[in-house]
């Protein structure tokens, strides 16, 4: 199973509501602030929206 490191590099003042509400839906609430989450279609679907304010990396879990 894979994650995903997700960390808030963009202020979300001057942005929609939705982009608002899905930074706070990803647990993201100051900049800088990380947040690992795993890699589901759902949380995929969140960063796209948002994808211009965060920095994504994937994280690989050997098994």
């Amino acid at each position: 199973m894979s994650s995903l490191h997700l960390t808030l590099k963009k202020s979300p003042i001057g942005r929609t509501q939705g982009q608002k509400a899905t930074l706070v839906g990803l647990g993201l609430r100051k900049i800088n602030g990380t947040v690992v989450l795993e890699d589901t279609p759902s949380i995929r679907g969140m960063v796209k929206k948002v994808i211009h304010l965060v920095e994504v990396s994937e994280i690989t879990e050997a098994s």
